[in-house]
C-alpha cells in the first residue's frame, strides 16, 4: 500500500512539473474603483521604456499612473496633474531614448462640458521613469471646437511625434451644420506643436457615433506616414511622403466595417470597433507593410470578430481580412488592440472573448503572429471571467505593447459594477513553450 501511495505521489509530481510551463499568465491588478473617486479608472494604456524594460509605465481614466521599475513584481501609483487640466483618454509613447510621452484630453477651467473641457490634446513629457511628468504643451487649441480621442506615434530615425485626433465643430450636436474631422500636428521635441491642419475628405457630423469621424491612428513605415479612421461603416486612410506637410488628395477606402465602429455588445455601454494601424519597421521580410486590426459584425450582431488587413505597397493594396480569434463563432469578440515588437517582428493583439460562455461572462485573449498575420494564434490570459454591466462605463479600448520579448497587455475588468484596470508580463519565451509538442521518448 505504501509503495502505491508514493506511486500516486510520485505520478502527481510529475504531473504538476510538466503542465507548470503551461500556467496561466499571473494577472497584476493595478488599479480598482474606490468609493469617492469621481471616475472608476478604465481606458488603460502601456508602454515599455526602450531604454530600461524593465521600466513599464501605464494610465488610466481620468488621471491615473502606475510605474513599475522592477519589470512588474511592483507598483507605484500617481496622480497625473498639469495646468492644463487632465481629463482622460490617456496615450503613452516611449523613445529609444528613455524619454516618455503621455497625451491625453484638457480641461483647464476643470468645469462641465460647457466649459473649456476638452479644449486641446495636452502632452506631458517623463525623464525620469514615469516619475514625475513635465506641466504639458498642447496641440489643438481651436475654441469653441472640441478636441477628442487622440493617437500618436513615433519616427523611428528622427524621434519626431505624430499627433492625430478628432475635431467637434461642437461634441453631441445635432446640428448638420457641426461636423467632424480628423486632424493632425507634429512635433520634434514634444515641447511644441505645428499648426493642426485636416486630413479627411469626408467629414462626419457630432453625435460620437457611426457616422462620425473617428478613431484617427497614425503608423509611421521608414519615413512614410499613414493614418487611418472610421466614418459611415468604412474605413478610410491617407498618407503622407513629405512628414505631413502635404496629403492624398482623395482618402482610399480601405474596409468595410459591418455594423459601423460603435458596435452593440451585451454588457457594454457602447463598444469602439476602431482601426488600430500599426508599420512593421522590424527586420523581418515583412519590414514596410501596413497591419490593421479591427472589429465589426459581418457575421451577424450576435457575432462580433476581431479582423486583420495587410499591405505591402504602403496602403494602395489589402489583403483580404482574415479572423483574428479562432473560435467556432457565434460569440462576441470584441476591443483589440495591436502592437508589434519590432526586435523579433511578431504582432500581438489583445481582445475580450467570449467564446465558452452563453451569458456576459468574458475572458481577455492575446492572439500573436509570426508570418506578418498570415497566421494567429490565440491563448487566453486572463485568469478569470468577469461580468460587465451596461450602467457602469466600461471604456473604449484596450492596449498592449512589446518590446524585446517582453509583452504588457492591459485591459478593465468588471466586477459587480466595479471596474478594475489589470495588466500582465508575459515572455515571449513563454508562448514559444505553450506551441512546444510534448517529446516523445525514443525506443531503444
Amino acid at each position: 500500500m505504501e509503495i502505491l501511495k508514493m506511486r500516486i505521489l510520485t505520478l502527481l509530481f510529475i504531473i504538476l512539473c510538466e503542465t507548470a510551463g503551461f500556467a496561466q499568465f499571473k494577472n497584476i491588478k493595478l488599479d480598482s474603483a474606490i468609493a469617492g473617486r469621481a471616475y472608476q479608472p478604465c481606458e488603460p494604456t502601456i508602454v515599455i521604456n526602450r531604454k530600461n524594460p524593465k521600466n513599464i509605465v501605464a494610465a488610466s481614466v481620468l488621471n491615473n499612473i502606475y510605474v513599475t521599475e522592477d519589470g512588474g513584481e511592483t507598483w507605484k501609483t500617481s496622480t497625473l496633474e498639469s495646468s492644463h487640466g487632465v481629463a482622460g483618454d490617456p496615450v503613452l509613447l516611449a523613445d529609444k531614448k528613455g524619454t516618455l510621452y503621455n497625451f491625453h484630453l484638457s480641461n483647464p477651467g476643470g468645469g462641465g462640458r460647457d466649459s473649456d473641457w476638452i479644449d486641446r490634446i495636452v502632452c506631458q513629457i517623463s525623464n525620469d521613469n514615469g516619475l514625475t511628468w513635465s506641466d504639458g504643451s498642447f496641440a489643438g487649441l481651436n475654441p469653441p471646437k472640441h478636441q477628442d480621442k487622440p493617437w500618436a506615434t513615433l519616427q523611428p530615425k528622427t524621434r519626431n511625434l505624430y499627433l492625430t485626433w478628432t475635431q467637434f465643430d461642437k461634441y453631441g450636436s445635432s446640428d448638420e451644420a457641426h461636423k467632424s474631422n480628423i486632424m493632425f500636428s507634429e512635433s520634434k521635441d514634444g515641447k511644441k506643436w505645428s499648426k493642426p491642419i485636416q486630413i479627411n475628405q469626408l467629414s462626419g457630423d457630432c453625435l460620437d457615433d457611426d457616422q462620425t469621424t473617428m478613431g484617427g491612428f497614425p503608423a509611421v513605415v521608414e519615413d512614410r506616414l499613414f493614418v487611418a479612421w472610421s466614418v459611415d461603416n468604412k474605413i478610410f486612410l491617407d498618407r503622407s511622403f513629405n512628414n505631413g506637410a502635404t496629403w492624398l488628395t482623395n482618402d482610399i477606402e480601405i474596409a468595410d466595417q459591418h455594423g459601423g465602429w460603435n458596435l452593440s455588445i451585451p454588457g457594454i455601454s457602447r463598444s469602439n470597433g476602431l482601426p488600430i494601424l500599426i508599420a512593421d519597421n522590424s527586420f523581418s521580410q515583412f519590414r514596410g507593410s501596413l497591419y490593421l486590426v479591427y472589429a465589426d459584425q459581418k457575421n451577424g450582431e450576435t457575432d462580433t470578430d476581431i479582423w486583420f488587413k495587410r499591405s505591402s505597397n504602403f496602403g494602395d493594396n489589402w489583403t483580404t481580412p482574415i479572423r483574428v480569434n479562432d473560435d467556432a463563432g457565434g460569440t462576441h469578440q470584441f476591443l483589440p488592440w495591436m502592437t508589434m515588437d519590432n526586435t523579433t517582428g511578431i504582432i500581438y493583439i489583445v481582445y475580450y472573448d467570449r467564446r465558452e460562455y452563453d451569458d456576459l461572462q468574458t475572458d481577455v485573449y492575446l492572439a500573436y503572429s509570426n508570418d506578418g498575420g498570415g497566421t494567429f494564434k490565440n491563448v487566453k490570459i486572463s485568469e478569470s471571467p468577469f461580468i460587465p454591466t451596461e450602467e457602469t462605463f466600461f471604456g473604449d479600448y484596450t492596449n498592449i505593447d512589446a518590446d524585446n520579448g517582453i509583452i504588457t497587455p492591459i485591459w478593465t475588468r468588471m466586477d459587480d459594477g466595479k471596474t478594475s484596470v489589470m495588466t500582465t508580463i508575459i515572455q515571449q519565451d513563454d508562448l514559444i513553450k505553450r506551441e512546444m509538442p510534448e517529446k516523445k521518448k525514443k525506443k531503444k
